[in-house]
């Protein structure tokens, strides 16, 4: 029987901070940028875990969930929710709490999970706008961006007929628009130092640039150089900000979703 994949989520909340006491201000600014702080801020962390294994042929399960939930409320929840990480959860004492940081910890508070299961990926989010996933291979770092604009689902070599039978409404001749959601995954080397793998700031940067600010509020099919002469498909589009962010983003592009309605999702990966 082949493996089967369980996925739990829980939550905690937590304060953290970033800044050495051992820098002055500018010192700090320069090694975590605009969250450089002696005071902490919170988080309501999101932490999905997922582990695998053979289903127990006795009981029809890879393994009980109450047993998960036991180790996960131990050796996570309750070392970590309404605590600073900073100064009661050992090694953040000393490491930076970033995600990064926190996804290497709690994979290794996790490896021996009850019932012979095996860890196999965890995903953390710190905001809806930012988190990060591990796997034994890699970890990844996600941002969320928005952009709105307008487009029409047209073929310039069908005939009217058959632009409406392939796109439907999709083809009105005055278009429709969209409030697009982007992710963004890359991926490097955690700085020992800083705990990040990639600096934010330089990502956000290099997304704004390139995609954000050349889409947003613009017609596709008329303003984005990259996307004339062809259907502005979701498809389409994702590929094209794929292959525009891959070679400017810090660390490796890992992959881009973008989000064309909340049922709609289309993925471009390495």
């Amino acid at each position: 029987m082949r493996p089967i994949t369980l996925t739990r989520r829980i939550a905690f909340s937590a304060g953290h901070r970033y800044w050495d006491p051992a820098l002055d201000a500018e010192g700090n600014r320069q090694r975590f940028g605009r969250w450089a702080s002696p005071f902490n801020h919170g988080h309501n962390y999101v932490l999905w875990v997922s582990a695998a294994g053979p289903v127990d042929t006795a009981n029809g399960m890879v393994v009980n969930i109450k047993w998960i939930d036991d180790v996960l409320q131990e050796r996570i929840v309750a070392r970590c929710d309404q605590r600073s990480l900073n100064d009661e959860v050992p090694p953040f004492d000393t490491t930076p709490p970033t995600v990064e940081n926190l996804l290497a910890w709690m994979a290794r508070e996790l490896q021996d999970l009850p019932g012979g299961v095996q860890l196999t990926a965890l995903k953390l989010e710190e905001t809806p706008l930012l988190y990060g996933e591990w796997t034994p291979e890699m970890t990844s770092i996600t941002r969320t961006y928005e952009f709105a604009a307008s487009h029409r689902l047209h073929v310039p070599s069908l005939s009217p007929e058959e632009n409406v039978r392939l796109f439907g409404k999709c083809n009105h001749p005055h278009g429709h628009g969209h409030n697009y959601v982007l992710e963004v995954t890359v991926s490097a080397p955690t700085d020992p130092v800083t705990g990040m793998s990639v600096s934010l700031d330089e990502l956000d940067a290099v997304v704004d640039r390139e995609i954000v600010d050349r889409y947003d509020h613009r017609n596709l099919d008329l303003d984005v150089e990259e996307l004339q002469g062809g259907p502005t498909t979701s498809e389409i589009v994702v590929q094209a900000i794929f292959d525009r962010l891959a070679p400017a983003v810090p660390g490796k592009l890992v992959r881009v979703r973008l989000f064309e309605t909340a049922r709609n999702v289309f993925e471009v990966t390495a």
